[in-house]
């Protein structure tokens, strides 16, 4: 008898393009990654004596347990909020280890075993692996391309399944960089208050606009029909990953919220997964963010910017239109499938860019490029690519 949970994977074998990379690199090849995440690994100027300063604080050499984490850490995430022009409560957070841990205490609090949680396609692929570590269906919901990569209703419905309890948003999406709208906002709290469905929406990305837009909105603004948590965290907010902090807050009518709040508090009880160290400076982390949020847009509008200039008039690729975040999203003839282009420009450039399919595209054929990366190695990237991108 196979003595492992079928919550986890059948097979932890990495797939083709992974594989490949692993040789490259243990060649010696000059790989130039155009998939890098972490902000800390990207040569990015941090204030690095202020960080560690804020970890110097005695009162972290004592335990005082607190499972909606501690207040001033909260209200350090409720100030921060409403600088950005959305309120939050204090008495409605709820600090987490991370917007992973926050998934999950979620779908524990919202479904019992085979229920299931309405997904984004596409997006990033985290949901279906924490999902069913929890016991849960991660299933598909269309975000439409005439639309903007917006929800649209109708197929939301189509797609609804029997036994959902909870409809996950991403806002601005990954990674296709789309914001949630007041309308679209608007009808998604109507359907699902009349289904008696909650709202998990993640902003770990939300300040990372690349322009105003009226028409975008938060939502931890109302309206606030349904039971409605909203996930954010220190990883991107502060481009600190390292400093595991993420947080949930809940909204929706009053009785639903309250009883929500008491039984999360219970979960959270049961983890206490945030350090006093960083509880304690969180704080002081929230006043360096701006100094931090500003050099990552620097460096995501520099390297977009590059991006764009090495597509010439005519290019048969084309950079898609998007609003925020760290990505962009570059599409290829389709000449070849997104796996054959991410394997090509692997062994013959050594170029790494990551393929659609990675977050569920429904066609081809999308690669995606961090905006992250140093940007002398995102100019040599393109200069390696300039042969495909600018072809006579």
């Amino acid at each position: 008898m196979n003595p492992f949970s079928s919550r986890t994977p059948t097979s932890l074998q990495p797939n083709r393009l992974s594989r490949r990379v692993e040789e490259l690199r243990a060649s010696g090849a000059p790989l130039i990654d155009l998939t890098l995440s972490n902000p800390t690994r990207a040569g990015l100027v941090y204030p690095t004596r202020e960080i560690l300063a804020a970890l110097d604080d005695p009162r972290s050499l004592s335990y005082e347990p607190s499972p909606k984490g501690l207040r001033e850490a909260r209200e350090a995430v409720a100030a921060w909020h409403a600088g950005q022009g959305a309120a939050a409560d204090v008495d409605s957070l709820m600090l987490s280890g991370s917007t992973s841990e926050a998934y999950g205490w979620l779908f524990k609090l919202l479904c019992e075993p085979d229920d299931a949680v309405m997904t984004p396609r596409p997006s990033y692929p985290l949901f279906e692996c924490l999902a069913r570590l929890d016991g849960v269906r991660a299933v598909e919901y269309p975000l439409l391309e005439e639309l903007q990569w917006g929800t649209d209703i109708a197929s939301l419905e189509r797609w609804l399944d029997p036994r959902a309890r909870a409809i996950i948003l991403v806002n601005p999406n990954n990674p296709t960089g789309t914001y949630l709208k007041r309308d679209e906002w608007t009808r998604l709290q109507e359907f699902a208050a009349l289904r008696g469905l909650a709202l998990i929406v993640d902003e770990v990305f939300f300040d990372y606009a690349w322009a105003a837009d009226p028409r975008r909105v938060s939502s931890l603004q109302t309206p606030h029909h349904a039971l409605t948590f909203t996930l954010s965290g220190l990883s991107k907010v502060a481009g600190l990953p390292q400093m595991k902090l993420g947080w949930i807050h809940v909204a929706g009518p009053e009785a639903l919220r309250s009883e929500a709040l008491e039984r999360l508090e219970w979960i959270a009880d049961s983890y206490l997964p945030v350090s006093a160290p960083v509880l304690h400076a969180a704080a002081r982390w929230f006043d360096l963010t701006p100094r931090i949020q500003s050099s990552i847009l620097e460096r995501v509008f520099r390297n977009r910017h590059a991006l764009q200039s090495a597509l010439p008039p005519g290019s048969p690729w084309r950079v898609l239109p998007a609003e925020g975040g760290w990505v962009a999203l570059l599409e290829a003839p389709r000449i070849h499938s997104e796996e054959e282009w991410g394997l090509s420009l692997l062994e013959n450039h050594y170029v790494l860019l990551q393929p659609g399919y990675f977050y569920d595209f429904e066609r081809e054929a999308f690669l995606a490029v961090s905006l992250l990366p140093n940007p002398g190695d995102f100019e040599a990237a393109l200069q390696r690519l300039s042969g495909i991108l600018r072809p006579d």
